[in-house]
């Protein structure tokens, strides 16, 4: 008897024309985010309402009427770079039976959509030109909600991230969770046993929440050590691609480590050809000046904390004057990578950062505007600041 074994090397074999693999998922951020028109350079100015009119009563019928004024200030798009290369050598390229770009081009686009959304939304990897996350600019709103033992309330009731965004005159049309975070939302009901979180069982996958649609990204960027849930206004988040995902083919170059500048690859003496992909784009937050924030101090956003909230240093910025007994300068705008916060009647400003080394910019009318950066650690730092008159 011929057994299997024997007649082995002659038994074709099957194999399925197809790899097994998760579809590619694309960007949360340029999903929700308000797309401008493509950016014509590495920078786009965009002009925002920064100081609004007051009108006064006038007393008597011959009282002095008084003036007021209006301001416009500009927000920068910054492009930054998102790039790769995927070497494969021409011998593997060749006896592939599948195309292997078209393999990996989808899995590098979704690279850089993780790299984007884990940028502008968490802060993780910002590239020095870009603007504060979302989640820090948040923060410094006090828009950030201990998890607490009640769901419904560290949502909804007052205090809540829905009141957190609503108080600031934004209304909440888009929300992102930690894809784990469907079990505590499932058990949410209202005050008869309905679920709070599905809007019809008959569309499983329908997800809202007061009426507002919950995503839960699926690619990788969702940071749970920074929040549980983010939830805003997704308009007001605008972003500009200077240069759309675009695909090269090289034969011929060398490609070094960027550490050492040691050569790695040498395509044309080693018959390699390589996958280059890059991607630019920039993003802001306008926060434009409106009746119920004037100061431009409010932020369109706010989360829900994990369980374990990431550590934060404190930031105290102190701001006097250049006189030869210096005194507080109250109402000054101290701007660190595009969050703004207004100093007291002590001239001071406090912020909550996580460590990492900020610009700072500080200005009020009257004074020179004053530019300097602040390293952040593992303690709590203080920054005096001198304004001298103009």
């Amino acid at each position: 008897m011929i057994t299997r074994e024997q007649a082995e090397a002659i038994i074709r074999q099957q194999v399925v024309q197809a790899i097994e693999q998760d579809a590619p998922k694309s960007s949360t951020f340029l999903s929700l985010a308000r797309k401008l028109p493509n950016m014509t350079s590495n920078q786009t100015r965009i002009r925002v309402l920064d100081f609004l009119p007051t009108a006064y009563w006038v007393t008597g019928d011959t009282g002095f009427k008084q003036t007021s004024e209006q301001a416009w200030d500009n927000v920068f798009l910054n492009a930054e770079e998102l790039a790769v290369i995927v070497p494969i050598p021409e011998a593997v390229f060749s006896d592939a039976e599948f195309d292997i770009f078209g393999q990996v081009t989808p899995r590098v686009t979704e690279a850089i959509g993780a790299r984007v959304d884990g940028a502008a939304i968490f802060g993780i990897n910002r590239p020095a030109g870009w603007r504060a996350d979302i989640i820090t600019t948040a923060r410094q709103a006090g828009n950030n909600v201990a998890p607490g033992t009640d769901l419904f309330a560290a949502l909804y009731e007052p205090n809540g991230v829905w009141d957190k965004v609503e108080s600031n005159g934004y209304s909440v049309n888009g929300a992102i969770a930690k894809p784990g975070f469907r079990a505590q939302l499932r058990g949410m009901r209202d005050e008869v046993g309905r679920s709070m979180f599905l809007a019809n069982v008959q569309q499983p996958g329908q997800y809202t929440l007061d009426g507002t649609p919950v995503t839960f990204p699926e690619n990788g960027a969702f940071e749970t050590t920074v929040a549980s849930l983010v939830a805003g206004d997704w308009s007001k988040a605008v972003y500009a691609i200077r240069q759309d995902i675009t695909v090269k083919i090289l034969d011929q170059g060398v490609i070094q480590d960027p550490s050492t500048k040691a050569i790695v690859y040498n395509l044309a003496q080693q018959d390699l050809i390589a996958l280059r992909v890059v991607f630019r784009m920039g993003w802001a937050l306008p926060n434009p000046a409106t009746r119920l924030d004037a100061n431009r101090t409010s932020c369109p956003f706010a989360y829900l904390e994990p369980a374990s909230a990431v550590t934060t240093q404190t930031v105290t910025v102190t701001v006097t004057d250049g006189e030869t007994v210096p005194a507080a300068v109250a109402g000054a705008t101290v701007e660190v990578e595009g969050v703004r916060l207004k100093t007291n009647a002590s001239g001071v400003a406090v912020f909550n950062l996580r460590a990492g080394t900020y610009g700072m910019k500080v200005m009020k009318k009257g004074f020179t505007t004053v530019q300097e950066s602040v390293t952040v650690a593992a303690q709590a730092v203080t920054k005096a600041i001198t304004l001298l008159a103009q």
